[in-house]
């Protein structure tokens, strides 16, 4: 399946903080076409904006639709025509527990229907304890999508999934059709995000992760931190992936 190349614009917050329209302009010349947006109703203006001036979209993007502004952010992605909209965690405390966890894809469930009435779909993005935790004999996040509405989607972090000890290409395989978007990065493969690099600077078989992910329709680029210059690793990132899989 042919993807959309993405970056997730948190790894350029601080860029994006002092100049949203240079920095998104930055990321287009660089041959992105694609960014998720994080705290969408924060940023929708100059996005709205950086969007027209430079041919750039969003599909999807992270927000906090249990405990923000539901309202503003379904505004914020009508206005920006994204289509996906991503919880991006949970709280890292009720995995070590079955019912505190049923009780989370509840919430989800519910949130979905709402998500779903204002033309939008509802997706969950993982980090490492959702991996690490083992809840009735399964991996946390599987314990999770099974109790989940068919309608809601799986944005898998593959660092972090790796970090908390799956074997990644077979977890997607489990989770099969539900996952439709990845977040790509790569680095020393520990918690230490000051040593994320560059996408195929580091340790992380990330090519074995994309062709694993057989449902996706996007891939995002993502540094949660670097100890390097942000912008040349979201730059490099695009330039390795462009010249090692094809993308629209």
């Amino acid at each position: 399946m042919t993807t959309t190349l993405a970056v997730q614009l948190y790894s350029v917050r601080e860029a994006l903080t002092a100049d949203a329209a240079g920095t998104l302009a930055a990321l287009a010349q660089m041959g992105y076409t694609h960014v998720e947006p994080y705290k969408v109703d924060d940023w929708v203006e100059p996005l709205a904006e950086a969007f027209e001036a430079n041919g750039l979209a969003a599909r999807s993007t992270h927000a906090n639709p249990i405990d923000g502004d539901r309202d503003a952010i379904f505004a914020a992605c009508h206005r920006l025509g994204v289509q996906r909209l991503i919880q991006p965690s949970s709280p890292r405390e009720i995995w070590t527990d079955p019912a505190a966890v049923s009780d989370f894809a509840t919430k989800l469930n519910a949130l979905a229907a709402e998500v779903a009435d204002a033309g939008l779909v509802l997706g969950y993005h993982n980090h490492e304890f959702e991996i690490e935790s083992e809840l009735d004999g399964r991996r946390g996040l599987e314990f999770l999508a099974d109790q989940l509405d068919p309608a809601i989607e799986l944005q898998v972090d593959t660092y972090w999934a790796q970090v908390g000890g799956a074997d990644v290409p077979a977890l997607l395989d489990t989770l099969g059709q539900r996952v439709t978007s990845i977040h790509i990065k790569d680095g020393d493969g520990t918690r230490d995000t000051k040593n994320q690099v560059a996408v195929g600077a580091g340790q992380i078989p990330v090519l074995d992760f994309i062709d694993a992910a057989k449902h996706i329709d996007t891939g995002v680029v993502e540094l949660d931190d670097t100890s390097l210059d942000m912008m040349t690793q979201v730059r490099d990132s695009h330039t390795f992936l462009r010249k090692e899989r094809t993308w629209v």
